[in-house]
């Protein structure tokens, strides 16, 4: 009867010691909750207010949900669009699409989470970039925009964005005008020019290839009057007497009739009734 009752009472204590461990672990729990700080995000969290100096990584982070939280932020690079009318030197305002490709410095999230927001875009971004570009296209002709300048156009906002972005955690890759609109005026007035410039070149081309051919002209007169200077100095009296034999030699070789005038260097071949006229020895 002994051995029952305590075999019972031990089954109690078991039993309470279970009940109370299991109550301790949902407390435990509930007073603790669970965040996935995924890749390409940082986890800063934020107790009572204020803003950890830790910032997590991607994995899973656990915090106490009555008195904290994890605000997490993007740490991928973003594309920021913005439609603007930007400047000239000339006094002109020209449509734009710019593209702004930034992202937050891991080490000064909690910085500007504490000292900007989470609105960081709206807050120091775009009256940053705002400021920039007004500051960099009005020292540029409109038509520079459309030339290799564009590239030094976007190196420089950018630069001058750093110059107060940086010290706030935000880094800016590059600013990119995607498309520029200029006013109706003065994009006929740069097309003017273009087709000016255009016919420059190709008539600058057709007076090279006229040149050219004059060149040749003048090489291929040279070198005739240099082969007839040659071969008129190779014209020599015994030269020609020795081809006037040549030739005295092939015609006494024709079975044809002919009669042969020399003055005793060169041959003149005429034709026998010719000659009977010329000297009245032959009448009709």
């Amino acid at each position: 009867m002994k051995n029952t009752f305590t075999s019972k009472l031990l089954i109690m204590n078991r039993l309470s010691f279970f009940s109370k461990s299991f109550f301790w672990a949902i407390v435990i729990l509930s007073l603790t909750n669970c965040v996935v700080v995924r890749q390409g995000e940082f986890g800063v969290k934020r107790t009572f207010g204020k803003y950890s100096d830790k910032v997590y990584t991607s994995g899973l982070k656990g915090f106490n949900p009555f008195t904290s939280t994890v605000v997490k932020v993007s740490a991928q690079t973003e594309n920021l669009e913005v439609s603007i009318n930007i400047p000239s030197r000339e006094g002109l305002t020209i449509q734009s699409e710019v593209s702004i490709l930034y992202q937050v410095k891991k080490k000064d999230a909690p910085d500007l989470l504490r000292n900007v927001g989470m609105d960081y875009e709206g807050t120091i971004i775009l009256p940053v970039f705002r400021s920039a570009v007004a500051d960099v296209t009005s020292k540029y002709y409109a038509k520079d925009m459309h030339s290799g300048n564009r590239a030094e156009i976007e190196a420089s906002i950018r630069d001058l964005m750093m110059k107060t972005l940086n010290a706030k955690g935000i880094l800016i890759e590059s600013v990119l005008l995607k498309s520029i609109v200029l006013p109706k005026n003065l994009t006929k007035a740069i097309e003017d020019k273009l087709e000016s410039e255009q016919q420059a070149q190709r008539m600058e081309f057709i007076l090279q290839q006229e040149k050219q051919e004059a060149e040749r002209k003048r090489i291929s007169a040279a070198a005739t009057r240099d082969a007839n200077k040659i071969i008129s100095e190779g014209l020599t009296p015994e030269i020609l007497q020795f081809k006037a034999l040549e030739a005295w030699l092939q015609l006494s070789q024709s079975p044809n009739a002919k009669v042969i005038i020399t003055n005793g260097t060169v041959p003149m071949v005429m034709d026998p009734d010719e000659v009977g006229k010329n000297t009245g020895l032959i009448k009709n």
